[in-house]
Parts: structure tokens; C-alpha cells; sequence
């Protein structure tokens, strides 16, 4: 029963940290070290990402649909441009990230950095660009500060947002820019843990907490991307702003203090 609330917990997290700008992977050491939960395993945090890629492609179907109909259309191009210094940045610093991840040491000052970008992005005047008009240099550009999020407590989400904004691309083709983006991010980064699955002898798979996990990570990935186009359309994200300046000043003080 343990297992199983830990699987729901961690989907939970997972879904609705991956579309908020507050950083899922961030958010995930934190709980998996504060709560002193067993490490999931590869195939769990795997099966996490395909959660919340459900997520998108239910909210986005028709950009998802004109895509897979339209592979050399101007969206899938912009997609591909996008992803490929987050591919480059991936795949270069692996190694690097993965342990900074391990250790958890930099998420305190991660959470105020991703604060700071979201608290400066909400003070800019707000672009008038339609989805459109995005164009190639704009992909690229949003692409890199994504791959630039792999970093645990940087939020991909309040990043490439925030970088859309500051091309001057109205906020809600920004949000919307965004959680497409992603979706190949997703799909590579599963896809690399999918192959080391392959190298790695696996341990005995429990397969209902995981599938329940998995179901948990797509339905709070599905909140949590209509809650953002909301509030992106409507609201300001410095709420999201003053909570990860909190949660990344008590992480310090709590490593300073020795914890």
C-alpha cells in the first residue's frame, strides 16, 4: 500500500510540476530526498514522462493531428528547429546534470533563479506576436533555454515561456508554444531512458503502483496545462514566483543547517 501511495504521490508531482513554471524535476529530488522515498527506478520515472506526454497531446490534438498529417509543415519545422540545442545540450552534459540531479546540492539556488526569471518576464510589457508569426530564430532561441532547463529546479515550462515572451509573442501563443515544444523533448528524453532500460538488467516490476502512477501523472499534467493557459491568458505567474523563492530559501537554510 506504501508503494502505491508513493507511485500516486510522485504522479501527482510529476503531472502537475512538468506544466506549472516551479520545475517537476526539481520538485521530485526535493520529495524523493526530504521523504526519503526508495528510489522508483528508470522504468517509473519513464512511464512519469509518458503520463504527462498524454497530457499534451490531449489538450493540443488538433496541433498534434496537424503535425502527424503535415510532418513538413511550418509547426513540425519550428518544432524541430526547437528541439535541436535542447537535444545538443541533452545529450553533451548528460552526465553532468544527472549528478547534480543525484545530489540534489543546487536546487535551492535553481528554485530562486527560476523565481527571479518569472518575477522579471511578469514585469516586461506584453507582446503582441500571434502563434503565426513565430518564427525559426524565435524556435531556436526558445529551444536552448529549454535544453538549458535540464538543470533539476529550473522550470522548463517558466523558461521557454519566458523566453517566448521576451520575443514579444503574446502570452498565450507563448503557453501554447511551450507545452508543443515539449512534446518532442518528452518523447527523446523518454526515448534515452527507454534504451538504457534495454542495457540495464531490470528488478521485479511492480506493475499496478506504476500504471496507477502513470494514470495520476496524466490527469494532474491535464489540470495543470489548462490551470497555466488560464491563468498565462489572465493572471501573472509571480504567485509561482514567490513560491519557489520560498521553497528555494528553505532548502538553503535547511543545507546550511546540515539537513
Amino acid at each position: 500500500m506504501l508503494v502505491l501511495l508513493e507511485h500516486i504521490f510522485l504522479g501527482i508531482v510529476q503531472g502537475l510540476t512538468e506544466f506549472l513554471p516551479i520545475s517537476s524535476t526539481g520538485h521530485l529530488v526535493l520529495f524523493r530526498m526530504l521523504f526519503d522515498m526508495q528510489e522508483a527506478g528508470l522504468l517509473f520515472d519513464t512511464m512519469l514522462h509518458f503520463g504527462t506526454l498524454i497530457a499534451v497531446v490531449i489538450v493540443f490534438w488538433s496541433e498534434v493531428r496537424h503535425v502527424l498529417l503535415n510532418p513538413t509543415g511550418k509547426l513540425a519545422r519550428l518544432l524541430f528547429v526547437g528541439t535541436i540545442p535542447t537535444a545538443a545540450i541533452g545529450l553533451l552534459f548528460e552526465d553532468f546534470f544527472e549528478e547534480i540531479s543525484r545530489t540534489g546540492l543546487t536546487i535551492g539556488w535553481e528554485f530562486l533563479a527560476t523565481g527571479a526569471i518569472l518575477w522579471a518576464v511578469e514585469s516586461m510589457r506584453r507582446g503582441t506576436r500571434t502563434f503565426e508569426q513565430i518564427t525559426y530564430a524565435d524556435a531556436l532561441i526558445i529551444g536552448t533555454l529549454q535544453g538549458a532547463a535540464i538543470l533539476p529546479a529550473i522550470s522548463r515550462s517558466g523558461l521557454t515561456i519566458a523566453g517566448s515572451l521576451m520575443r514579444g509573442i503574446a502570452r498565450a501563443d507563448a503557453a501554447r508554444f511551450s507545452f508543443l515544444l515539449s512534446l518532442p523533448a518528452i518523447l527523446g528524453a523518454s526515448g534515452l531512458q527507454t534504451v538504457k532500460l534495454i542495457k540495464t538488467p531490470l528488478e521485479t516490476i511492480d506493475l499496478i503502483p506504476m500504471i496507477v502512477g502513470t494514470g495520476f501523472a496524466a490527469i494532474a499534467g491535464y489540470v495543470a496545462i489548462r490551470w497555466m493557459l488560464k491563468i498565462i491568458r489572465n493572471g501573472s505567474m509571480k504567485g509561482f514566483a514567490v513560491y519557489v523563492w520560498i521553497l528555494g530559501a528553505v532548502i538553503l537554510a535547511m543545507q546550511f543547517m546540515g539537513h
